[in-house]
Protein backbone atom coordinates (compact mmCIF):
# COMPACT_ATOMS: atom_id res chain seq x y z
CA UNK A 1 0.00 0.00 0.00
CA UNK A 2 1.42 3.87 -1.27
CA UNK A 3 2.14 5.61 2.20
CA UNK A 4 0.12 8.87 2.42
CA UNK A 5 1.57 11.47 4.05
CA UNK A 6 -0.34 14.70 5.59
CA UNK A 7 1.20 18.44 5.12
CA UNK A 8 -0.31 21.32 6.84
CA UNK A 9 0.86 23.07 3.55
CA UNK A 10 -1.63 21.19 0.91
CA UNK A 11 -4.78 21.47 -0.37
CA UNK A 12 -6.36 19.17 2.69
CA UNK A 13 -4.63 20.88 5.15
CA UNK A 14 -6.69 24.36 4.24
CA UNK A 15 -9.57 22.73 3.81
CA UNK A 16 -9.11 21.53 7.63
CA UNK A 17 -8.76 25.34 7.98
CA UNK A 18 -11.54 26.31 6.17
CA UNK A 19 -13.95 23.62 7.83
CA UNK A 20 -13.00 24.62 11.16
CA UNK A 21 -13.54 28.00 10.52
CA UNK A 22 -16.94 27.30 9.21
CA UNK A 23 -17.77 24.87 12.13
CA UNK A 24 -16.65 27.55 14.83
CA UNK A 25 -18.19 30.93 13.36
CA UNK A 26 -21.25 29.80 12.13
CA UNK A 27 -22.94 28.53 15.53
CA UNK A 28 -21.05 31.28 17.67
CA UNK A 29 -22.05 34.18 15.71
CA UNK A 30 -25.67 32.94 14.96
CA UNK A 31 -26.40 32.33 19.08
CA UNK A 32 -24.94 36.36 19.20
CA UNK A 33 -27.21 37.17 15.82
CA UNK A 34 -24.31 38.51 14.33
CA UNK A 35 -23.85 37.62 10.63
CA UNK A 36 -21.14 35.41 9.97
CA UNK A 37 -19.64 37.22 7.40
CA UNK A 38 -17.67 39.62 9.83
CA UNK A 39 -16.63 36.47 11.57
CA UNK A 40 -15.40 34.94 8.13
CA UNK A 41 -13.64 38.16 7.71
CA UNK A 42 -11.96 38.28 10.71
CA UNK A 43 -11.03 34.11 10.41
CA UNK A 44 -8.90 35.15 6.79
CA UNK A 45 -7.34 38.14 8.74
CA UNK A 46 -6.43 35.62 11.57
CA UNK A 47 -4.63 32.48 9.70
CA UNK A 48 -4.22 34.63 6.70
CA UNK A 49 -0.17 35.73 5.20
CA UNK A 50 -0.93 38.85 7.31
CA UNK A 51 -1.97 37.20 10.59
CA UNK A 52 -0.57 34.10 11.97
CA UNK A 53 0.93 33.07 8.59
CA UNK A 54 3.80 35.07 8.72
CA UNK A 55 4.82 33.66 11.73
CA UNK A 56 5.07 29.99 10.67
CA UNK A 57 9.16 30.11 10.27
CA UNK A 58 9.41 31.18 13.80
CA UNK A 59 6.39 28.68 14.88
CA UNK A 60 5.83 25.63 12.75
CA UNK A 61 3.06 24.15 14.36
CA UNK A 62 1.30 27.27 13.39
CA UNK A 63 1.19 25.87 9.66
CA UNK A 64 -1.58 23.49 11.18
CA UNK A 65 -4.04 26.20 11.63
CA UNK A 66 -3.05 28.77 9.09
CA UNK A 67 -3.36 29.40 5.20
CA UNK A 68 -0.21 31.00 3.69
CA UNK A 69 -1.62 30.84 -0.20
CA UNK A 70 -4.36 32.57 -0.80
CA UNK A 71 -4.03 32.30 -4.31
CA UNK A 72 -4.94 28.51 -4.03
CA UNK A 73 -8.17 29.41 -2.76
CA UNK A 74 -9.01 31.88 -5.39
CA UNK A 75 -10.89 29.01 -7.32
CA UNK A 76 -13.31 28.16 -4.93
CA UNK A 77 -13.59 31.86 -4.03
CA UNK A 78 -15.21 32.89 -7.56
CA UNK A 79 -17.33 29.20 -7.13
CA UNK A 80 -18.97 30.71 -4.04
CA UNK A 81 -19.85 33.72 -5.98
CA UNK A 82 -20.79 31.71 -9.01
CA UNK A 83 -23.22 29.80 -7.06
CA UNK A 84 -24.53 33.01 -5.78
CA UNK A 85 -25.74 34.46 -8.81
CA UNK A 86 -26.88 30.95 -9.81
CA UNK A 87 -29.40 30.92 -6.41
CA UNK A 88 -30.55 34.64 -7.73
CA UNK A 89 -31.43 32.91 -10.65
CA UNK A 90 -33.16 29.87 -9.25
CA UNK A 91 -35.48 32.65 -7.20
CA UNK A 92 -36.14 35.00 -10.54
CA UNK A 93 -37.81 34.11 -13.18
CA UNK A 94 -37.49 35.19 -17.00
CA UNK A 95 -40.64 37.47 -16.71
CA UNK A 96 -39.61 38.89 -13.64
CA UNK A 97 -36.03 39.42 -15.09
CA UNK A 98 -37.94 41.00 -17.77
CA UNK A 99 -39.91 43.05 -15.93
CA UNK A 100 -37.23 44.41 -14.31
CA UNK A 101 -35.52 45.55 -17.16
CA UNK A 102 -35.95 49.24 -16.72
CA UNK A 103 -34.70 48.79 -13.62
CA UNK A 104 -31.46 46.99 -14.14
CA UNK A 105 -30.73 49.28 -17.34
CA UNK A 106 -32.04 52.41 -16.04
CA UNK A 107 -31.44 52.93 -12.31
CA UNK A 108 -28.27 50.47 -12.69
CA UNK A 109 -26.36 52.26 -15.25
CA UNK A 110 -27.47 55.73 -13.60
CA UNK A 111 -25.87 53.93 -10.60
CA UNK A 112 -22.96 53.07 -12.29
CA UNK A 113 -22.11 55.37 -14.50
CA UNK A 114 -22.80 58.47 -11.95
CA UNK A 115 -20.62 57.02 -8.88
CA UNK A 116 -18.00 56.34 -11.66
CA UNK A 117 -18.05 60.09 -13.12
CA UNK A 118 -18.36 61.38 -9.00
CA UNK A 119 -15.20 59.28 -8.24
CA UNK A 120 -13.38 59.74 -11.52
CA UNK A 121 -13.51 63.62 -11.14
CA UNK A 122 -12.53 63.71 -7.40
CA UNK A 123 -9.68 61.43 -8.08
CA UNK A 124 -8.74 63.67 -11.45
CA UNK A 125 -8.62 66.75 -8.68
CA UNK A 126 -6.52 64.89 -6.56
CA UNK A 127 -4.24 64.75 -9.40
CA UNK A 128 -4.91 61.52 -11.22
CA UNK A 129 -4.09 61.39 -14.57
CA UNK A 130 -7.60 61.45 -16.91
CA UNK A 131 -7.15 57.82 -18.21
CA UNK A 132 -6.71 56.70 -14.54
CA UNK A 133 -9.59 58.31 -13.04
CA UNK A 134 -11.70 56.65 -15.64
CA UNK A 135 -10.57 53.06 -14.26
CA UNK A 136 -10.22 53.59 -10.35
CA UNK A 137 -14.06 55.96 -11.11
CA UNK A 138 -15.35 52.47 -12.82
CA UNK A 139 -13.41 50.03 -10.48
CA UNK A 140 -14.79 51.40 -6.99
CA UNK A 141 -18.37 52.75 -8.44
CA UNK A 142 -18.85 48.81 -8.52
CA UNK A 143 -20.60 47.07 -5.08
CA UNK A 144 -20.51 43.45 -3.78
CA UNK A 145 -22.84 40.61 -5.30
CA UNK A 146 -21.54 38.59 -2.44
CA UNK A 147 -22.40 40.28 0.40
CA UNK A 148 -25.17 42.76 -0.77
CA UNK A 149 -27.08 40.48 -1.93
CA UNK A 150 -27.17 37.95 1.24
CA UNK A 151 -27.72 40.54 3.52
CA UNK A 152 -30.52 42.75 1.90
CA UNK A 153 -32.21 39.62 0.11
CA UNK A 154 -33.90 39.98 -3.33
CA UNK A 155 -37.52 40.56 -2.50
CA UNK A 156 -37.42 42.98 0.07
CA UNK A 157 -37.92 47.05 -1.54
CA UNK A 158 -33.92 47.06 -0.69
CA UNK A 159 -33.51 43.87 -1.90
CA UNK A 160 -34.72 44.89 -5.65
CA UNK A 161 -33.51 47.86 -5.98
CA UNK A 162 -29.84 46.48 -5.14
CA UNK A 163 -30.47 43.12 -7.31
CA UNK A 164 -31.30 45.63 -10.54
CA UNK A 165 -27.77 47.77 -9.99
CA UNK A 166 -26.00 44.48 -9.53
CA UNK A 167 -27.58 43.10 -12.39
CA UNK A 168 -26.35 45.90 -14.33
CA UNK A 169 -23.24 45.98 -12.88
CA UNK A 170 -22.27 42.41 -13.69
CA UNK A 171 -23.14 42.56 -16.80
CA UNK A 172 -21.21 45.39 -17.53
CA UNK A 173 -18.19 44.21 -16.05
CA UNK A 174 -16.53 42.90 -19.44
CA UNK A 175 -17.34 46.10 -21.16
CA UNK A 176 -15.69 47.95 -18.74
CA UNK A 177 -12.39 45.62 -19.05
CA UNK A 178 -12.00 45.94 -22.74
CA UNK A 179 -12.48 50.23 -22.21
CA UNK A 180 -9.60 50.24 -19.91
CA UNK A 181 -8.06 48.08 -22.20
CA UNK A 182 -8.69 50.81 -25.27
CA UNK A 183 -7.29 53.53 -22.91
CA UNK A 184 -4.34 51.77 -22.52
CA UNK A 185 -1.10 53.90 -23.49
CA UNK A 186 -0.18 51.49 -26.37
CA UNK A 187 -3.54 50.62 -27.87
CA UNK A 188 -4.34 50.56 -31.29
CA UNK A 189 -8.21 50.59 -31.65
CA UNK A 190 -7.96 46.69 -31.92
CA UNK A 191 -9.75 46.26 -28.52
CA UNK A 192 -13.62 47.53 -29.48
CA UNK A 193 -13.26 45.21 -32.45
CA UNK A 194 -12.38 42.18 -29.57
CA UNK A 195 -15.08 43.76 -27.59
CA UNK A 196 -17.99 43.15 -30.67
CA UNK A 197 -16.79 40.08 -31.55
CA UNK A 198 -16.61 39.40 -27.54
CA UNK A 199 -20.35 40.29 -27.62
CA UNK A 200 -21.13 38.70 -30.37
CA UNK A 201 -20.07 35.29 -29.44
CA UNK A 202 -21.55 35.96 -26.04
CA UNK A 203 -25.19 36.30 -27.64
CA UNK A 204 -24.63 33.04 -29.53
CA UNK A 205 -23.56 31.38 -26.08
CA UNK A 206 -26.86 32.70 -24.47
CA UNK A 207 -28.93 31.74 -27.45
CA UNK A 208 -27.79 28.03 -27.20
CA UNK A 209 -27.81 27.97 -23.25
CA UNK A 210 -31.23 29.24 -23.53
CA UNK A 211 -32.57 26.98 -26.48
CA UNK A 212 -30.95 24.09 -24.50
CA UNK A 213 -31.95 24.83 -21.35
CA UNK A 214 -35.84 24.89 -22.26
CA UNK A 215 -35.70 21.31 -24.07
CA UNK A 216 -33.28 19.30 -22.27
CA UNK A 217 -32.97 20.32 -18.99
CA UNK A 218 -36.37 18.84 -17.82
CA UNK A 219 -35.31 15.82 -18.94
CA UNK A 220 -32.01 15.63 -17.29
CA UNK A 221 -33.73 16.40 -14.17
CA UNK A 222 -36.67 14.21 -14.77
CA UNK A 223 -33.75 10.97 -15.18
CA UNK A 224 -31.86 12.15 -12.38
CA UNK A 225 -34.69 12.54 -9.78
CA UNK A 226 -36.28 8.84 -11.32
CA UNK A 227 -33.34 7.47 -9.68
CA UNK A 228 -34.19 8.06 -6.20
CA UNK A 229 -30.15 9.39 -5.71
CA UNK A 230 -29.68 12.61 -4.29
CA UNK A 231 -25.77 12.30 -5.18
CA UNK A 232 -27.13 11.95 -8.64
CA UNK A 233 -29.42 14.72 -8.34
CA UNK A 234 -26.54 17.19 -6.70
CA UNK A 235 -24.48 15.92 -9.51
CA UNK A 236 -26.63 16.95 -12.48
CA UNK A 237 -27.69 20.83 -10.81
CA UNK A 238 -23.91 21.19 -10.08
CA UNK A 239 -22.94 20.12 -14.03
CA UNK A 240 -25.48 22.88 -15.60
CA UNK A 241 -24.23 25.71 -13.72
CA UNK A 242 -20.63 24.69 -14.16
CA UNK A 243 -21.09 24.48 -17.82
CA UNK A 244 -23.18 27.65 -18.04
CA UNK A 245 -20.37 29.52 -16.53
CA UNK A 246 -17.95 27.75 -18.86
CA UNK A 247 -19.58 28.45 -21.56
CA UNK A 248 -19.88 31.94 -20.93
CA UNK A 249 -16.61 32.29 -19.88
CA UNK A 250 -15.36 31.01 -22.80
CA UNK A 251 -16.42 33.65 -25.15
CA UNK A 252 -14.87 36.21 -23.19
CA UNK A 253 -18.19 36.96 -20.99
CA UNK A 254 -17.93 36.24 -17.39
CA UNK A 255 -18.99 32.99 -15.51
CA UNK A 256 -21.44 34.90 -14.06
CA UNK A 257 -23.57 35.61 -16.62
CA UNK A 258 -23.63 31.76 -17.15
CA UNK A 259 -24.19 30.89 -13.73
CA UNK A 260 -26.95 33.54 -13.69
CA UNK A 261 -28.66 32.15 -17.06
CA UNK A 262 -28.72 28.79 -15.40
CA UNK A 263 -30.44 29.60 -12.79
CA UNK A 264 -33.19 31.07 -14.75
CA UNK A 265 -33.52 27.93 -16.83
CA UNK A 266 -33.92 25.45 -13.58
CA UNK A 267 -36.11 27.93 -12.39
CA UNK A 268 -38.59 27.25 -15.20
CA UNK A 269 -38.97 23.90 -14.14
CA UNK A 270 -40.35 21.93 -11.60
CA UNK A 271 -37.40 20.67 -10.11
CA UNK A 272 -36.25 24.60 -8.84
CA UNK A 273 -36.65 23.92 -5.06
CA UNK A 274 -35.14 20.80 -4.69
CA UNK A 275 -32.25 22.34 -6.61
CA UNK A 276 -31.64 25.21 -4.63
CA UNK A 277 -32.21 23.00 -1.27
CA UNK A 278 -29.37 20.59 -2.40
CA UNK A 279 -27.15 23.12 -3.83
CA UNK A 280 -27.67 25.78 -1.02
CA UNK A 281 -24.79 24.42 1.53
CA UNK A 282 -22.03 24.29 -1.36
CA UNK A 283 -23.02 28.21 -1.77
CA UNK A 284 -22.77 29.18 1.87
CA UNK A 285 -19.30 27.16 1.85
CA UNK A 286 -17.74 28.76 -1.59
CA UNK A 287 -19.34 31.81 0.14
CA UNK A 288 -17.42 31.63 3.09
CA UNK A 289 -14.06 30.85 1.60
CA UNK A 290 -14.65 33.88 -0.52
CA UNK A 291 -15.20 35.99 2.73
CA UNK A 292 -11.62 34.35 4.33
CA UNK A 293 -9.78 35.26 1.14
CA UNK A 294 -10.84 38.77 1.75
CA UNK A 295 -9.79 38.82 5.05
CA UNK A 296 -6.20 37.33 4.27
CA UNK A 297 -5.83 40.01 1.72
CA UNK A 298 -5.84 43.01 4.55
CA UNK A 299 -2.13 43.46 5.07
CA UNK A 300 -2.68 44.78 9.17
CA UNK A 301 1.02 46.56 9.57
CA UNK A 302 0.24 48.05 5.66
CA UNK A 303 -2.80 49.96 7.00
CA UNK A 304 -1.31 50.82 9.99
CA UNK A 305 1.65 52.72 8.07
CA UNK A 306 -1.04 54.54 5.74
CA UNK A 307 -4.11 54.45 8.46
CA UNK A 308 -4.92 57.91 7.45
CA UNK A 309 -4.83 57.83 4.09
CA UNK A 310 -6.82 54.54 4.13
CA UNK A 311 -9.38 55.10 5.86
CA UNK A 312 -9.97 58.70 4.21
CA UNK A 313 -10.08 57.37 0.99
CA UNK A 314 -11.98 54.85 2.42
CA UNK A 315 -14.44 57.25 4.10
CA UNK A 316 -14.90 59.08 0.38
CA UNK A 317 -15.67 56.29 -1.29
CA UNK A 318 -18.15 55.07 0.53
CA UNK A 319 -19.98 58.63 1.06
CA UNK A 320 -19.62 59.67 -2.50
CA UNK A 321 -21.67 56.33 -3.56
CA UNK A 322 -24.15 56.23 -0.84
CA UNK A 323 -25.10 59.64 -2.18
CA UNK A 324 -25.40 58.76 -5.56
CA UNK A 325 -26.83 56.16 -5.23
CA UNK A 326 -29.81 57.63 -2.51
CA UNK A 327 -30.49 60.30 -4.40
CA UNK A 328 -31.41 58.38 -8.16
CA UNK A 329 -33.08 56.34 -5.74
CA UNK A 330 -35.35 59.18 -4.50
CA UNK A 331 -35.68 60.46 -8.48
CA UNK A 332 -36.87 57.06 -8.86
CA UNK A 333 -39.52 57.44 -6.46
CA UNK A 334 -38.24 55.25 -3.78
CA UNK A 335 -38.80 55.54 -0.28
CA UNK A 336 -36.50 57.86 1.98
CA UNK A 337 -35.99 54.83 4.01
CA UNK A 338 -35.46 52.81 1.12
CA UNK A 339 -33.01 55.33 -0.73
CA UNK A 340 -30.86 55.45 2.70
CA UNK A 341 -30.83 52.07 3.59
CA UNK A 342 -29.99 50.75 -0.19
CA UNK A 343 -27.35 53.35 -0.57
CA UNK A 344 -25.54 52.71 2.41
CA UNK A 345 -25.35 49.45 1.83
CA UNK A 346 -24.31 49.32 -2.03
CA UNK A 347 -21.72 51.95 -1.00
CA UNK A 348 -18.30 49.69 -0.20
CA UNK A 349 -16.36 48.64 -3.37
CA UNK A 350 -16.60 44.84 -4.79
CA UNK A 351 -14.87 41.81 -5.01
CA UNK A 352 -15.09 42.59 -9.03
CA UNK A 353 -13.23 46.11 -8.34
CA UNK A 354 -10.17 44.12 -7.67
CA UNK A 355 -10.84 42.49 -11.01
CA UNK A 356 -11.07 46.30 -12.57
CA UNK A 357 -8.46 47.57 -10.80
CA UNK A 358 -5.77 44.10 -11.90
CA UNK A 359 -6.79 45.21 -15.20
CA UNK A 360 -6.09 49.49 -15.50
CA UNK A 361 -2.69 48.43 -13.95
CA UNK A 362 -2.04 45.91 -16.42
CA UNK A 363 -3.15 48.74 -19.22
CA UNK A 364 -0.37 50.99 -17.39
CA UNK A 365 -3.31 53.42 -16.52
CA UNK A 366 -2.74 53.39 -12.52
CA UNK A 367 1.18 52.53 -11.34
CA UNK A 368 1.00 49.44 -9.46
CA UNK A 369 1.61 51.20 -6.09
CA UNK A 370 -1.97 53.04 -6.81
CA UNK A 371 -3.31 49.67 -7.55
CA UNK A 372 -1.98 47.90 -4.35
CA UNK A 373 -3.30 50.95 -2.28
CA UNK A 374 -7.16 50.97 -3.67
CA UNK A 375 -6.92 47.29 -3.14
CA UNK A 376 -6.29 47.69 0.24
CA UNK A 377 -9.36 50.17 0.62
CA UNK A 378 -11.56 47.18 -0.97
CA UNK A 379 -10.79 44.77 1.50
CA UNK A 380 -11.07 46.68 4.09
CA UNK A 381 -14.55 48.49 2.74
CA UNK A 382 -16.01 45.33 1.69
CA UNK A 383 -14.82 44.25 6.06
CA UNK A 384 -16.98 47.16 7.00
CA UNK A 385 -20.05 46.32 4.62
CA UNK A 386 -21.93 44.01 7.78
CA UNK A 387 -21.39 46.86 10.01
CA UNK A 388 -22.70 49.55 6.89
CA UNK A 389 -25.85 47.23 6.77
CA UNK A 390 -26.57 47.64 10.29
CA UNK A 391 -26.26 51.25 10.06
CA UNK A 392 -28.16 52.21 6.96
CA UNK A 393 -31.32 49.87 8.76
CA UNK A 394 -30.73 52.29 11.56
CA UNK A 395 -31.21 55.76 9.91
CA UNK A 396 -33.52 53.89 7.30
CA UNK A 397 -35.85 53.76 10.53
CA UNK A 398 -34.93 56.97 11.51
CA UNK A 399 -35.70 58.81 8.03
CA UNK A 400 -38.84 56.76 7.99
CA UNK A 401 -39.79 58.10 11.45
CA UNK A 402 -39.15 61.81 10.98
CA UNK A 403 -41.47 61.39 7.81
CA UNK A 404 -44.64 60.34 10.10
CA UNK A 405 -43.69 63.52 11.88
CA UNK A 406 -46.30 64.94 10.47
CA UNK A 407 -48.83 62.77 12.14
CA UNK A 408 -49.06 64.22 15.86
CA UNK A 409 -50.01 61.15 17.71
CA UNK A 410 -50.20 63.32 20.76
CA UNK A 411 -53.26 64.52 19.08
CA UNK A 412 -55.04 61.82 19.67
CA UNK A 413 -57.32 62.91 22.87
CA UNK A 414 -60.17 60.52 23.22
CA UNK A 415 -59.56 57.37 24.77
CA UNK A 416 -57.83 54.86 22.75
CA UNK A 417 -56.20 51.09 22.15
CA UNK A 418 -52.29 51.22 21.49
CA UNK A 419 -51.51 47.84 19.07
CA UNK A 420 -47.45 47.12 19.29
CA UNK A 421 -46.70 44.99 16.73
CA UNK A 422 -48.76 46.00 13.84
CA UNK A 423 -48.02 42.47 11.43
CA UNK A 424 -50.89 39.98 10.70
CA UNK A 425 -52.41 39.73 14.38
CA UNK A 426 -51.91 43.34 14.73
CA UNK A 427 -53.96 44.10 11.80
CA UNK A 428 -56.48 41.25 12.81
CA UNK A 429 -57.05 42.99 16.01
CA UNK A 430 -57.29 46.62 14.06
CA UNK A 431 -59.87 44.92 12.24
CA UNK A 432 -61.95 43.58 14.48
CA UNK A 433 -61.36 47.26 16.93
CA UNK A 434 -62.94 48.85 13.34
CA UNK A 435 -65.75 46.52 13.31
CA UNK A 436 -67.04 47.72 16.37
CA UNK A 437 -66.11 51.65 16.00
CA UNK A 438 -63.28 51.46 18.60
CA UNK A 439 -59.95 54.04 18.01
CA UNK A 440 -56.89 52.86 17.81
CA UNK A 441 -53.05 53.31 16.79
CA UNK A 442 -50.37 50.66 15.56
CA UNK A 443 -47.42 51.08 15.78
CA UNK A 444 -44.27 48.78 14.12
CA UNK A 445 -40.51 49.11 13.42
CA UNK A 446 -40.48 47.61 10.06
CA UNK A 447 -41.40 50.79 7.92
CA UNK A 448 -42.07 48.57 4.95
CA UNK A 449 -45.24 46.96 6.70
CA UNK A 450 -46.38 50.09 7.92
CA UNK A 451 -46.07 51.78 4.64
CA UNK A 452 -48.36 48.88 3.25
CA UNK A 453 -50.56 49.27 6.29
CA UNK A 454 -51.39 52.82 5.49
CA UNK A 455 -52.01 52.38 2.28
CA UNK A 456 -54.68 49.62 3.02
CA UNK A 457 -56.29 52.50 5.18
CA UNK A 458 -54.94 51.47 8.81
CA UNK A 459 -54.21 53.96 11.33
CA UNK A 460 -50.69 52.92 12.13
CA UNK A 461 -47.20 55.00 11.89
CA UNK A 462 -43.17 53.77 12.27
CA UNK A 463 -41.78 54.06 15.65
CA UNK A 464 -39.52 51.66 18.01
CA UNK A 465 -42.09 51.41 20.99
CA UNK A 466 -39.40 50.44 23.20
CA UNK A 467 -38.34 54.79 22.99
CA UNK A 468 -39.65 56.43 25.51
CA UNK A 469 -39.98 59.25 23.20
CA UNK A 470 -42.12 57.28 20.99
CA UNK A 471 -43.89 56.22 24.18
CA UNK A 472 -44.81 59.56 25.03
CA UNK A 473 -45.97 60.27 21.34
CA UNK A 474 -48.55 57.35 21.60
CA UNK A 475 -50.43 59.08 24.10
CA UNK A 476 -50.29 56.07 26.42
CA UNK A 477 -51.65 58.43 28.82
CA UNK A 478 -55.01 58.96 27.62
CA UNK A 479 -55.17 55.27 26.35
CA UNK A 480 -57.92 52.76 27.32
CA UNK A 481 -55.69 49.47 26.54
CA UNK A 482 -52.06 48.20 25.34
CA UNK A 483 -51.89 45.40 22.70
CA UNK A 484 -49.13 43.67 22.99
CA UNK A 485 -48.53 41.66 19.42
CA UNK A 486 -45.20 41.32 19.40
CA UNK A 487 -43.57 38.00 18.12
CA UNK A 488 -39.99 38.19 19.97
CA UNK A 489 -40.65 36.85 23.53
CA UNK A 490 -37.67 38.84 25.32
CA UNK A 491 -38.68 42.22 23.99
CA UNK A 492 -42.33 41.77 24.52
CA UNK A 493 -41.76 40.80 27.93
CA UNK A 494 -39.44 43.84 28.79
CA UNK A 495 -41.64 45.84 27.30
CA UNK A 496 -44.27 45.03 29.46
CA UNK A 497 -42.35 45.44 32.39
CA UNK A 498 -41.62 49.02 31.09
CA UNK A 499 -44.92 49.97 30.24
CA UNK A 500 -46.04 48.36 33.83
CA UNK A 501 -43.59 50.73 35.43
CA UNK A 502 -44.85 53.88 33.79
CA UNK A 503 -47.95 53.46 33.72
CA UNK A 504 -49.50 51.28 36.93
CA UNK A 505 -53.14 51.47 36.39
CA UNK A 506 -53.15 50.76 31.72
CA UNK A 507 -54.62 47.45 30.72
CA UNK A 508 -52.12 45.66 29.15
CA UNK A 509 -53.04 42.68 26.88
CA UNK A 510 -49.84 40.16 25.26
CA UNK A 511 -49.82 38.15 22.58
CA UNK A 512 -47.69 34.90 23.85
CA UNK A 513 -46.17 31.99 22.26
CA UNK A 514 -46.59 29.37 24.82
CA UNK A 515 -47.85 28.75 28.13
CA UNK A 516 -44.37 29.21 29.84
CA UNK A 517 -44.05 32.84 27.90
CA UNK A 518 -47.72 33.48 29.27
CA UNK A 519 -46.63 32.93 32.66
CA UNK A 520 -43.41 34.93 32.14
CA UNK A 521 -45.40 38.22 30.73
CA UNK A 522 -47.78 38.11 34.08
CA UNK A 523 -44.59 37.88 35.89
CA UNK A 524 -43.68 41.24 33.93
CA UNK A 525 -47.24 43.40 34.68
CA UNK A 526 -49.62 41.70 32.13
CA UNK A 527 -53.23 42.02 32.30
CA UNK A 528 -53.71 39.39 30.36
CA UNK A 529 -51.72 37.18 28.83
CA UNK A 530 -52.78 34.70 25.81
CA UNK A 531 -50.93 31.87 24.64
CA UNK A 532 -51.62 31.45 20.88
CA UNK A 533 -50.45 27.88 20.25
CA UNK A 534 -52.46 26.32 23.52
CA UNK A 535 -55.57 27.16 21.79
CA UNK A 536 -54.75 26.34 18.33
CA UNK A 537 -53.49 23.14 19.62
CA UNK A 538 -56.81 22.81 22.00
CA UNK A 539 -58.91 23.44 18.44
CA UNK A 540 -57.15 21.00 16.80
CA UNK A 541 -57.40 18.28 19.04
CA UNK A 542 -61.06 19.07 19.31
CA UNK A 543 -61.30 18.48 15.34
CA UNK A 544 -59.16 15.00 15.58
CA UNK A 545 -61.29 13.78 18.53
CA UNK A 546 -64.86 14.63 16.69
CA UNK A 547 -63.65 13.13 13.62
CA UNK A 548 -62.57 9.81 15.25
CA UNK A 549 -66.15 9.69 16.87
CA UNK A 550 -65.86 11.25 20.15
CA UNK A 551 -68.96 12.58 21.50
CA UNK A 552 -69.29 16.29 21.61
CA UNK A 553 -70.03 16.24 25.12
CA UNK A 554 -67.15 14.20 25.97
CA UNK A 555 -64.46 16.15 23.70
CA UNK A 556 -65.89 19.28 25.37
CA UNK A 557 -65.42 18.56 28.82
CA UNK A 558 -61.73 17.57 27.94
CA UNK A 559 -60.94 19.95 26.38
CA UNK A 560 -62.23 22.09 29.33
CA UNK A 561 -60.61 20.21 31.57
CA UNK A 562 -57.33 20.82 29.80
CA UNK A 563 -57.38 24.11 29.45
CA UNK A 564 -58.02 24.67 33.08
CA UNK A 565 -54.99 22.65 33.80
CA UNK A 566 -53.28 25.03 31.58
CA UNK A 567 -54.46 27.81 33.71
CA UNK A 568 -53.35 26.29 37.02
CA UNK A 569 -49.64 26.49 35.58
CA UNK A 570 -49.91 29.79 34.79
CA UNK A 571 -51.21 30.60 37.61
CA UNK A 572 -48.70 29.11 39.97
CA UNK A 573 -45.80 30.14 37.38
CA UNK A 574 -46.70 33.83 37.04
CA UNK A 575 -47.36 34.35 40.85
CA UNK A 576 -50.88 35.28 40.25
CA UNK A 577 -53.65 34.97 42.72
CA UNK A 578 -55.93 33.31 40.62
CA UNK A 579 -56.13 31.27 37.15
CA UNK A 580 -56.10 33.30 34.40
CA UNK A 581 -58.87 33.79 31.69
CA UNK A 582 -57.29 32.26 28.96
CA UNK A 583 -60.65 32.12 26.20
CA UNK A 584 -64.21 32.82 27.24
CA UNK A 585 -66.55 30.12 27.18
CA UNK A 586 -67.48 29.05 23.86
CA UNK A 587 -71.27 28.76 22.60
CA UNK A 588 -71.17 24.86 22.65
CA UNK A 589 -69.91 24.73 25.97
CA UNK A 590 -72.83 27.58 26.57
CA UNK A 591 -75.57 25.33 25.46
CA UNK A 592 -73.99 22.25 26.91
Amino acid sequence: MAHVSFSPSTPLGDALVILGAAGIVIPVFARFRITPVIGFILVGLLVGPYGLGRHVAEVPWLAFVTITDAQALAPFAEFGIILLLFSVGLELSFDRLWAMRKQVLGLGAAELLLAALALGVGLKLMGQSAAGAVGLGLALSMSSTALVLPIAGSTTPVGRAALAMLLFEDLALVPIIFLLGALAPRAEGAGWMELAQTLGYGALVVAVLMVFGRYMLPHLFAQAARTKSPELFLSASLLVVIVAALATAGVGLSPIVGALIAGLLIAETEYHTEVEGITAPFKGLALGVFLITVGMSIDLAAVAQNWVMIIAATTGVVVIKAAVTAGILRLTGARRGVATEAGILMSSPSETTLIVLATASGASLIAPSTAQFWQTVTALGLTVTPLLAWAGRRLARRVDAASHQAQDLGEESAPHAVIIGFGRVGQLVADMLNAHHKPYMGIDSDPDLIAGAVRQGYRATFGEASSSHMLERLGLDRANCVILTMDEPRTAQRLVKKLRAQYPDLPILARARDTIHAAAMYRAGATHAIPETLEATLQLSEAVLVELGVPMGFVIASIHEKRDEYRETIMHDGGLSEKPKLKSSSLRERVG
